[in-house]
């Protein structure tokens, strides 16, 4: 029997194309005996459960309690151990160190930058360039991974993934856009496909947004 489909209550981001992408590549990455891993902005905890059925010591976090609460209960269902913790990327876990390393962030550009994102939105919306937290993941990350350790990003196209290998390079890792996926505009998007448009972040003819995958890993 495979895996159970998570449950997801209300205002906590499903998992789409974007996780089943970054699942992707977790499954491709050879993970050390009970490994420590690092699931942040967990929301469902689809992926932080994806990485403990391979015996990894997985912890997970978000900064809202309704996905903390998903995810636990998640975890609960599967029978598998799930630490769960409550806060803003990696406030919680400040001190610890980590082989791997996996973020789904708020990626989408969005009109609305200069106000804070509340309830779902807080899933999604990323300021107007889409880098509000990539830009301090960037940051923050290289400093929670081991020695050999890998961080695994998924983000937009529309949200500049060069900068984000320039960011983790600066810092130090070896990083490369290491899968990419190109899927239909989902309701987000197309909500606000005009906008986008008029930025010149989407073309006049692009009926597709692409997805990437970042990997990143510091040497030994």
């Amino acid at each position: 029997m495979g895996p159970v489909s998570p449950l997801v209550l209300p205002g906590v981001y499903a998992p789409q194309e974007d996780t089943a992408l970054l699942a992707d590549a977790l499954a491709d990455e050879a993970l050390p005996v009970a490994a420590a891993v690092l699931d942040v902005g967990t929301g469902t905890g689809a992926l932080a459960l994806a990485a403990a059925r391979r015996g990894a010591r997985v912890t997970a976090v978000d900064v809202s309690w309704r996905a903390v609460c998903t995810a636990r209960l998640n975890a609960a269902r599967a029978g598998l151990p799930l630490r769960v913790r409550h806060g803003n990327l990696f406030t919680p876990v400040l001190g610890e160190t980590f082989d791997l390393v996996l973020t789904n962030p708020p990626y989408v550009p969005s009109p609305h930058g200069g106000r804070r994102p509340r309830g779902p939105a807080r899933a999604w919306d990323a300021g107007h360039d889409g880098r509000l937290l990539l830009d301090r993941i960037c940051r923050q990350a290289p400093g929670l991974l081991r020695p050999g350790g890998v961080l695994l990003l998924v983000q937009s196209a529309l949200s500049d993934p060069d900068a984000t290998v320039g960011h983790l390079r600066a810092a130090g890792l070896k990083a490369a856009v290491t899968r990419r996926q190109r899927i239909a505009f989902g309701p987000v998007v197309r909500g606000r496909e005009r906008w986008l448009r008029d930025r010149g972040l989407l073309s006049v003819t692009d009926n597709e947004e692409e997805l990437v995958v970042v990997r990143a890993e510091r040497p030994v």
